[in-house]
Parts: C-alpha cells; sequence; structure tokens
C-alpha cells in the first residue's frame, strides 16, 4: 500500500512569509542599493567608491537621500518576494513526486528560474525603474525634481514614454533574475540540508542565525554571474525616452557600447555594493521568512507546542 500524500507548506504561507522578509530587508538595506546605483550611473568617475559615494550623497543631498526611493523599494521587495516564494513553491509542487514528496536538483532549478522570470516580467521591472529613475535624480529640494515621487513618477514615465517606459530593460532584467534565483532556491535548500540537516517538512524550525548564514551564503553566487545585466538594466532603465534619442537601443547594444566606452570591468560596476546588499539581505528575508514557515509546520502541520 502506497504512502499517504505527504503534507506541504501552501504557497500563500510562503508567500506571507516572503513577504513579511522583504519589508525588514528593506527597511535595513535601502542605503546601500542608492549607492549601488549612483556607481551603476556614474560616467564620469565622480564618486571614488562605495564609501566616497555615500559620504557625498549625505554630505551634498542630506542623509536621507540615502533612503530615496525607499517606498518604491519596499513595496517592490514585498510584492517581488511575496510573487517569488509563492510561484516557486507552486512550480515545485508541480515537479515534485506525488507519493515521497521528493523533488531533484535539476526541477527545483527550474522552478527557481521560473519564478525569478515571472518575478522579473510582473514585478521587479516596472518598480525599478521607478526607483532608479527616482535615485538618479540629485538633491532633495521638490522644485528642483523631474519626479516628485513614486507615483508621479509612474505617471510621468507613462505619459512621455507610454506604458512600455516602465518596462524598459526587461530583457536584461530576466536574464538577471531567472538564473539568481535558480541558483539562490537550489543554494538555499543545499546549505540548509549540509550545514544543519534540515529538509522541508521535517517540524524543524532553524535558529535566525542558521537560516541568515544559509541565505547569505546562498545569495554570493547570483550578483558574480550575472552582474554585466545589471549594469545594463540599470542604463537602460535609468534613460528617459522623452528626449531625441537614446544612447542605448538595446541589451546587446548597451553591453557592446559600455565596453567599448568604459571597458569590461564596467559592465561589473556596482558588484561590490551588491554583494554588500544582496547576500545580506537575503541573510535577513531568509531569517524572519523561515521563522513564519517554521511556526506553520510546527503548529499547523505536526501539531507541536508553540
Amino acid at each position: 500500500m502506497a504512502e499517504p500524500t505527504k503534507k506541504t507548506i501552501p504557497p500563500y504561507v510562503k508567500a506571507i512569509a516572503g513577504s513579511l522578509g522583504g519589508i525588514v530587508e528593506a527597511s535595513c538595506l535601502q542605503p546601500i542599493d542608492v549607492i549601488k546605483t549612483r556607481l551603476q550611473l556614474d560616467r564620469t568617475t565622480t564618486y571614488k567608491g562605495i564609501v566616497h559615494c555615500g559620504v557625498t550623497v549625505a554630505r551634498t543631498e542630506g542623509v536621507r537621500a540615502l533612503w530615496k526611493g525607499l517606498t518604491p523599494f519596499a513595496t517592490h521587495l514585498t510584492l517581488k518576494y511575496a510573487l517569488r516564494m509563492g510561484s516557486n513553491a507552486v512550480l515545485q509542487s508541480a515537479f515534485k513526486d506525488p507519493e515521497t514528496g521528493h523533488i531533484s536538483n535539476r526541477d527545483r532549478l527550474l522552478s527557481g528560474f521560473g519564478a525569478g522570470v515571472l518575478e522579473a516580467l510582473v514585478i521587479v521591472t516596472p518598480f525599478e525603474v521607478v526607483k532608479i529613475r527616482l535615485q538618479q535624480q540629485k538633491g532633495l529640494s521638490p522644485e528642483h525634481l523631474k519626479y516628485k515621487g513614486p507615483i508621479h513618477c509612474a505617471r510621468m514615465i507613462i505619459r512621455e514614454e507610454g506604458i512600455l517606459g516602465l518596462w524598459a530593460g526587461a530583457a536584461p532584467t530576466v536574464m538577471r533574475n531567472g538564473p539568481n534565483q535558480a541558483a539562490m532556491f537550489t543554494a538555499k535548500n543545499a546549505f540548509d540540508s549540509i550545514l544543519w540537516k534540515k529538509r522541508e517538512g521535517d517540524g524543524r524550525v532553524l535558529q535566525p542565525w542558521q537560516s541568515m548564514i544559509s541565505g547569505f551564503l546562498a545569495g554570493t553566487a547570483g550578483p558574480v554571474c550575472t552582474g554585466p545585466f545589471d549594469v545594463v538594466k540599470t542604463r537602460l532603465m535609468a534613460q528617459s525616452r522623452s528626449g531625441n534619442g537614446l544612447k542605448y537601443r538595446g541589451m546587446f547594444h548597451a553591453i557592446s557600447t559600455i565596453y567599448a566606452e568604459e571597458g569590461l570591468l564596467a559592465l561589473w560596476k556596482g558588484l561590490l555594493p551588491r554583494l554588500m546588499r544582496i547576500p545580506p539581505g537575503q541573510a535577513i528575508m531568509w531569517g524572519v521568512a523561515d521563522q513564519v514557515i517554521g511556526f506553520y509546520e510546527r503548529r499547523y502541520l505536526h501539531n507541536a507546542p508553540l
């Protein structure tokens, strides 16, 4: 007689867990994201490095400038993680063996890739276009800024460039997020198993510091491999279509232009702040999300006392 189907955590629980982790992550790490964007858009070497960029922005524009774009960033992360965690859970459920609940590493990679592509098209691209347009503006006085806030920015882009202006840089965003999430979900599961002997559905809840270590390690490979796509994404999103012409006509044209004008290493501009933001961000997100998922596991799947 076959074993009963193994109980699994519903996708909506993972979506809620991811969104709560996203709120905490955004609040902690927004300044690093602002610095990364400024460095990637810096073609005249105004900033000498991460620290100099941060100090310069704070001195010339005020400390609050380091939290520019926080509203769209926090909303973006909350929705992105909800969609990422939920869609990954749905895709993994489709790939899992119905009797044993087992999923192969190949199918885990495909689930993560699918979740990354979906989040890139539905959430990441339009939110990052708005965030980058806000972050590239220098100064804090509203009367001197083209975009007065996230809603005004989105409306201006739609009015001047059409609705597709919000999806500028969609191709490199997909090329960045798909592989990133394929690697991240697979690596997170592997580190949980190798370091802590933790398997999903076993009723064990990792300590927050254990989840943070696994999340940090899982978040390191993607930025190095997909750095050029992140730089190209930022350049494409930052340029306005309301002018007489576009410097970059698409993803491949942007890559070749940046390489010709600025050299190969320019395609990895902002890598250090990405490494300062993404692995710690994954650490924070998983530290929160695993506690929410663990609570559900113990309370509803295993009926353990709280």
